[in-house]
């Protein structure tokens, strides 16, 4: 009666929640999270409660990703319609009667002000992971440009904002999927070719195109200051410009092993503007070097290699492209912010993962995690 009777022990009820977990992708991010936890400390120090507040963030994002994993992918596969249909909704209301800062309509006041734009960062692969999944095995050209129309309208409500940060992110993420889902290179080859073609003409015309009265049209005025600026930085050192040349400074000055924790002098000296959110990469380059970039983008490449790993390993071709392009955006947040810094990128508002001062771009990453894990997890219970 009494071995009928007895209770398993509380580590073996609550061991099935973990089951399948991906070790490997837990560890990428807590590495990634003590160095951001270091650099909001030092970059933060004088900024109220950033430190705190930045490592609250991680908990949220945490205990979201935790959340979501518990998901099955067939069940993410579910909310993938009316996610997006709610997004694109939000982006026309913002349009029509959205909050104004700063130049830029991006919010809504629903009860409390939200951006709409950060749903597409997920919800635009997931519609589109959605769509391949359901044309899987009889895939034709008109599937694609569907693929491409659904991708199009989010991005371009996103860029009349404007916001051309997170428009980048998002079709970044749309792109993902429909390579992934078996685009041929014949259609992928030529729009390269014509960008290729179209920076060299820019970086060649320089002077002329960033003239004073001259239209480029497709670009708002602000955008075509960051492309000039990228170009020649120095042309307004205490302006447009001082973002990227301070960013440079700091980059260099750390040189190969850094100045130490809490010694960078243009951190501290308050040269680096905006040092806990778009600009933290300079004051990390600062204080821990070449050595420390060099570890940092060691553990995003590692994190990226393991996302794409699980993408390939995905049951379904659903799972399979939405872990990809979920991947793919830890890519384009990394290389676009760490671009920017370094000058080699127009300045645009895309954090650091882990290591930017964020609640809402942080939120986001713990969605992405989520459904890597719920991906992963799906995968190793299959096999048990």
């Amino acid at each position: 009666m009494s071995a009928v009777l007895h209770q398993p022990s509380l580590a073996r009820r609550i061991a099935p929640v973990f089951q399948g977990f991906d070790g490997f992708l837990a560890f990428a991010v807590l590495l990634l999270a003590c160095a951001g936890l270091l650099t909001m400390y030092s970059s933060g120090y004088d900024h109220g409660t950033r430190f705190t507040d930045h490592g609250r963030n991680m908990l949220l994002a945490g205990f979201i990703m935790f959340v979501v994993a518990q998901v099955p992918p067939q069940r993410l596969m579910f909310f993938a319609v009316p996610v997006y249909v709610l997004g694109v909704s939000l982006l026309v209301a913002v349009m029509l009667f959205g909050v104004t800062k700063k130049g830029a309509t991006r919010w809504i006041n629903v009860g409390v002000v939200i951006q709409p734009s950060e749903i597409l960062k997920i919800a635009m692969p997931l519609m589109l992971a959605w769509w391949f999944q359901r044309r899987e095995g009889q895939l034709r050209t008109l599937d694609y440009v569907v693929a491409t129309v659904l991708l199009a309208v989010p991005v371009g409500l996103i860029m009349k904002q404007p916001d051309l940060g997170t428009a980048l992110l998002v079709l970044a993420a749309g792109l993902s999927v429909i390579f992934f889902a078996g685009l041929s290179w014949k259609l992928i080859v030529p729009p390269v070719i014509i960008g290729l073609v179209a920076v060299s003409l820019i970086v060649g015309f320089e002077s002329q195109l960033c003239a004073d009265g001259f239209d480029w049209r497709v670009l708002h005025d602000y955008q075509k200051q960051r492309i000039c600026t990228l170009l020649d930085p120095t042309k307004d050192p205490l302006g447009k410009g001082f973002h990227i040349i301070q960013g440079m400074i700091a980059i260099g000055s750390g040189g190969v092993g850094g100045k130490g924790f809490m010694q960078g002098t243009q951190t501290h000296l308050e040269f680096i503007p905006e040092r806990t959110t778009d600009f933290i990469f300079a004051a990390y380059s600062e204080e821990f070097g070449l050595a420390g970039n060099l570890a940092l983008i060691a553990g995003f490449i590692f994190l990226i290699f393991r996302g794409l790993a699980i993408a390939l390993d995905a049951p379904t071709l659903f799972s399979r492209l939405l872990a990809g392009a979920v991947t793919m955006i830890f890519f384009t947040y990394a290389f676009v912010n760490m671009g920017m810094v370094s000058g080699i990128l127009p300045v645009v508002g895309v954090p650091l993962p882990f290591i930017s001062y964020g609640g809402t771009a942080m939120v986001t990453l713990g969605l992405g995690l989520g459904i890597l894990m719920s991906i992963a997890r799906a995968k190793r219970l299959m096999q048990s």
